[in-house]
């Protein structure tokens, strides 16, 4: 299962003014397997252009949503794909494609009221993961709903940095909040292998390494524009 990071930043980054350095991050977006686009954002068609692979959609079968916020969903974007390739989903729902099983659980985003997680599940090889970019603490139905599953990543949104106080945790995470689900789901054995994304540019430091460290220091991953990750 192959999972491959458009974009891991959240909704303050200058996506006018983007560069191909890790330390320059796109509104939050992946692709799963090549066939599996999630959040068909504004910064996708740049991506394409900027990383020269103007055939990244090419194999491109479904497309899900988060939720409606504009950094995670476009329009124009929408109306350039095939049509019928965009697939609402809605808390509680399981959909089934040519490759994979997605099941969709609420998310605590606190500006929308019908945001989601997903977990994918690959038919080639059955492994599996957790995304959820945006969100802050789970709700009690859906951390337990994950608890008794087997993930081999779950992938958090990381917006507010290493920060405390701060309002912003009411809807998104930050690094001691992503710190203690990991310990959650690691002690219940649900998961061992954790990433994040979705990190804003004003709350974390510049250079991604330095952001990177912060987190290396719980045993958190962190993901960057155009990096593949290979379940």
């Amino acid at each position: 299962m192959k999972i491959h990071f458009l974009g891991t930043g959240a909704a303050d980054w200058d996506i006018k003014n983007p560069n191909t350095t890790k330390n320059f991050r796109r509104f939050s977006s992946i692709l799963v397997d090549d066939t599996l686009l999630v959040d068909p954002g504004p910064c996708i068609r740049e991506f394409m252009k900027s990383f020269d692979c103007p055939a990244l959609l090419d194999s491109c079968k479904h497309v899900i949503n988060t939720h409606r916020h504009g950094d995670h969903y476009n329009q124009t974007m929408v109306d350039s794909l095939p049509e019928g390739i965009f697939h609402p989903m809605t808390a509680g729902e399981t959909w089934e494609t040519e490759d994979h099983i997605i099941s969709a659980y609420a998310a605590h985003h606190g500006t929308v009221k019908d945001g989601v997680h997903y977990v994918i599940e690959s038919k080639a090889d059955g492994k599996r993961f957790f995304y959820g970019c945006d969100g802050a603490w789970m709700y009690y139905e859906t951390a337990w709903a994950l608890i008794r599953q087997k993930l081999d990543l779950m992938i958090f949104d990381c917006t507010i940095g290493d920060l405390t106080g701060d309002y912003r945790i009411f809807e998104h995470n930050n690094v001691a909040m992503v710190a203690q689900m990991k310990a959650t789901f690691q002690s219940q054995g649900c998961c061992s292998n954790f990433m994040v994304s979705h990190m804003a540019r004003t709350l974390h430091p510049v250079e991604h390494e330095e952001a990177a460290a912060v987190l290396a220091e719980y045993g958190i991953d962190t993901a960057w524009d155009n990096r593949i990750v290979v379940l």
